[in-house]
Formats: structure tokens, sequence, C-alpha cells
């Protein structure tokens, strides 16, 4: 992962977090649990639209949360569902 992408994951986890978010989740992965729990549909389709080449961008998110694929190499391990 480049330095760039990892400061841009890190900027949207931490406004996640000023938002009442879990402080390791990304606002793409909340938007998509927001939806998929029964909230606002609004903020997942608003965010899918910003990433004009990747429509399924926030369902993609929450995966990449939900596997570990966010974390080094070496815990994902530790992580992976069993």
């Amino acid at each position: 992962m480049s330095r760039a992408k990892a400061i841009l994951i890190a900027l949207d986890q931490f406004i996640n977090a000023i938002c009442g978010g879990w402080p390791d989740e990304t606002l793409s992965s909340r938007a998509w649990r927001w939806e998929r729990d029964g909230g606002r549909a609004w903020p997942r389709k608003a965010i899918d639209a910003l990433f004009l080449f990747d429509p399924d961008h926030c369902r993609e998110s929450f995966e990449s949360e939900r596997t570990g694929r966010q974390l080094p190499p070496e815990l994902r391990e530790l992580n992976s569902p069993q």
C-alpha cells in the first residue's frame, strides 16, 4: 500500500471516529453497515457515487474490514474468519 493511500485511509478513519464510529473503520464501511442494518441509504449512495470507477466501493470496504485486508500481513492470519 502506498504511503498516500495509507494516509487517506487514516484520515477517513479519523473522521469516522470524530463522527462517533469505530476508530479502525472507514466511513465507507460504516455507510454499508448502516444501510444493511436498516438505516439510511443515502450515505452509501453518496460515497459510492464519488468513486466512479468503483460503484461497489462501500461494500468492498466493509468486506476488507471484515476480513482484515487492511491489516499488516502478519496480523491477517489472526483476523481471518474461522
